[in-house]
C-alpha cells in the first residue's frame, strides 16, 4: 500500500510526516499527525483540498489552545496554518484578520485603530480560526458579537465567504460544516479612546490572571456552562466543586485548585490521563445533580 505522502499533490509549502504534536498544543500531550502540512498560502490550500482524494482525512489545528490531541494521533493530514494567515488589517471601523492570528493580537490592533467591542479577544486563549469555529468568547462578550463574515476553503478548495447569521452560532457552536477550514474574518466595531479602549483590556487580562491557571498546562474552560434551566444556575465550576473534584487528579491529570473546570497536566499526564479524569467527573456531576456537562474541549485522534 502507498504512504499516505505518495498520494498527496505537490505543495508550495511544507509536508512533514509522524509530525510530533505535544510541543503544540497547550496540554503538552498527544501523539504525532500522521502527515503535517503547513501551506504556503490560501492559494497553495486551496488547491491541496481541491486535489487531495476524498478518502484522505484532513482536519485543522490551530493554536492547540482548546484540543486535545490523544495519544493516538491524527490519521490523514493535520493542516497548521502559517503566518501568511496571520495578517491583521483595520479599515475603519472594520478589521480584517486571517484565521493564524492570535486572537490578544486582534484585540490589540482593534485598540490602536480605536476599534472597540473587541476588547474580549484579549482574554480568549487561541487563533481566529478556533474562534470562529466555536463561537468563542469571555465575560458576556463572544465572537457573533462583533463578526460581519468569515471566510472559508471547502473539502474541494472553493472559498466561501459566510456572513455571521449564516453561521448559525449559539453558546460555543457554530453550524458552520466540519470540512471547512476558516483562512480569514472581517469584525466591525464602534469607534472609541485607544487608551479606553486598552483600559479595558488590562481589566480583562487581571481579571483573567487572577482567578484562571493561566501559567499551567491547561486549555481553558474544559466544559461548557450547562442551561441554568437543567442546572439550577449553577456554572460547569459550581457542578465540578459541589461534586468534590477541585483539586483532585488522575495519574498527572488534575482539575486545577484555582478555577475547577480548567483541567491540567500537572505532572507529565498522557492524553488519556485528561480524558479519562474528564469523563470521571461527567459522571460524578450527571450522578449527583442529574446534569450532563458537554465537553468545550475539542478531543481529536485515536487512543493508543
Amino acid at each position: 500500500m502507498a504512504a499516505l505522502a505518495d498520494r498527496l499533490p505537490p505543495v508550495r509549502g511544507k509536508l512533514i510526516e509522524g509530525a510530533p504534536l505535544a510541543d503544540i498544543t497547550w496540554l503538552r500531550v498527544g501523539g504525532p499527525a500522521q502527515v503535517l502540512f503547513l501551506p504556503a498560502d490560501e492559494a497553495d490550500l486551496a488547491r491541496f483540498l481541491a486535489e487531495t482524494p476524498r478518502d484522505i482525512p484532513v482536519q485543522v489545528l490551530g493554536a492547540g489552545s482548546n484540543t486535545l490531541v490523544r495519544d493516538g494521533g491524527l490519521p490523514g493530514v493535520t493542516v497548521k496554518l502559517t503566518p501568511a494567515f496571520g495578517q491583521i488589517k483595520a479599515d475603519g471601523l472594520r478589521l480584517r484578520a486571517g484565521a493564524a492570528a492570535l486572537d490578544k493580537a486582534v484585540a490589540k490592533a482593534a485598540a490602536k485603530a480605536g476599534i472597540a467591542g473587541l476588547e474580549f479577544f484579549v482574554g480568549v486563549p487561541g487563533t481566529i480560526g478556533g474562534a470562529l469555529r466555536m463561537n468563542a468568547g469571555c465575560y458576556s462578550a463572544e465572537t457573533r458579537d462583533v463578526l460581519v463574515e468569515a471566510v472559508a476553503l471547502d473539502r474541494r478548495g472553493r472559498r466561501i465567504i459566510a456572513p455571521r447569521d449564516e453561521l448559525g452560532y449559539a453558546y460555543r457552536h457554530s453550524a458552520a460544516p466540519d470540512e471547512w477550514i476558516f483562512v480569514e474574518a472581517v469584525f466591525e466595531g464602534r469607534a472609541d479612546d485607544p487608551a479606553a479602549i486598552t483600559q479595558r483590556m488590562d481589566a480583562i487580562t487581571a481579571r483573567r490572571e487572577s482567578t484562571q491557571p493561566i501559567r499551567e498546562k491547561t486549555s481553558g474552560s474544559t466544559f461548557k456552562n450547562p442551561d441554568p434551566a437543567v442546572s439550577g444556575g449553577r456554572s460547569a465550576w459550581q457542578l465540578i466543586d459541589a461534586a468534590g473534584w477541585r483539586g483532585r487528579r488522575l495519574g498527572g491529570a488534575m482539575f486545577s485548585p484555582q478555577h475547577c473546570n480548567f483541567l491540567i497536566n500537572e505532572d507529565a499526564a498522557t492524553a488519556d490521563d485528561l480524558e479519562t479524569l474528564g469523563e470521571t467527573v461527567r459522571a460524578e456531576v450527571k450522578a449527583q445533580f442529574g446534569v450532563e456537562l458537554e465537553w468545550e474541549v475539542r478531543r481529536v485522534g485515536e487512543r493508543s
